[in-house]
């Protein structure tokens, strides 16, 4: 047996427990990962609270968590390139929020010993993320890219991947985040009231392509203003939305994987010393409900990360 946290019905944060599931044994093309860390996403406290129920239906109980690092102690038949004792980091379909998981090869990879435990849980989703919303906009060096939400988890990797590309960014956030951003080579415009004016006024040759990270109220309708067509923007976050406006929403799933291509992408600017993942705060597995409620206030800078005993 092995500990997770699970939740046995929809709800709030304290419908999340630890529980006891059995160790699970890795299948054809997979490995089990005895994990140290595991990030906090939006998607979780939205899977919890039955916000996603119809798209992405669990079986309780449901142990949350879709991206994971660790060190590999088993592997399925076929699997190569891994073994029992690599620290790896990888994305997978549920179930990180405890003590093992089983990740599939396809979504995972080798990590740095210079890349900490909670750095590499908190890159996976942000990275995939980054590199396909980047490819779906289609964005080009040279032009300039306008990133709603560029303070958190993925829009702090997104503009590091863009600015690889050379790409211009100019990112909303709030203004205690501005220095942040602004080390990372964006451009910051406070969101809120006056919103296009400050973007104009930052972007003077105008905006040739927006990638929504946020989902705030109006930030869709006024990034069609502003790049002068629907196709150029692109959210992942505001499904709902993104039909009303006539933009493209993605969210994996959309056939062509990133995975490997968005590690790569980012291992190398790792290797060059320049990739930075901030985390907002960093929380033992126990304390997985108040890692929620935290990520389900918003306004972070980065990500939060559950750590997991080694023992």
């Amino acid at each position: 047996m092995t500990k997770a946290i699970a939740f046995a019905q929809y709800g709030g944060p304290d419908v999340l427990h630890t529980i006891d599931i059995e160790l699970p044994a890795p299948g054809p093309g997979q490995v089990r990962v005895a994990v140290r860390s595991a990030a906090v996403n939006p998607i979780d406290y939205k899977q919890r609270n039955g916000a996603l129920a119809e798209r992405f239906p669990v079986t309780f109980p449901a142990v949350p968590g879709f991206e994971v690092s660790g060190v590999v102690e088993a592997v399925g038949a076929g699997v190569t390139g891994f073994a029992p004792g690599d620290e790896v980091f990888g994305a997978l379909m549920g179930g990180g929020y405890a003590e093992h998981a089983l990740v599939g090869v396809d979504e995972l990879a080798h990590k740095p010993a210079t890349l900490s435990w909670e750095e590499a849980a908190a890159l996976p989703g942000a990275a995939e993320t980054s590199e396909r919303a980047l490819d779906v906009l289609g964005v080009q060096p040279g032009e300039t890219l306008l990133v709603h939400g560029a303070a958190g988890g993925v829009g702090t990797v997104l503009l590091q991947f863009a600015r690889a590309r050379g790409i211009t960014v100019i990112g909303t956030a709030s203004e205690p985040n501005h220095a942040h951003l602004r080390e990372l080579g964006a451009i910051p415009v406070t969101y809120g009231e006056g919103l296009a004016e400050r973007v104009r006024a930052a972007a003077p040759g105008g905006v040739d392509r927006v990638l929504d990270a946020a989902g705030q109220g109006g930030v869709l309708p006024l990034s069609v203003e502003l790049t002068g067509s629907a196709d150029r923007v692109v959210t992942i976050v505001d499904f709902a939305d993104a039909g009303k406006y006539g933009v493209r929403f993605t969210g994996g799933g959309d056939g062509e994987v990133y995975h490997q291509q968005a590690y790569a992408t980012a291992l190398a600017l790792h290797e060059a010393g320049s990739l930075r993942l901030p985390l907002h705060r960093v929380l033992p597995l126990a304390e997985a409900a108040e890692a929620q409620r935290i990520s389900e206030h918003g306004h972070l800078r980065g990500k939060v990360v559950l750590s997991v005993s080694s023992s």
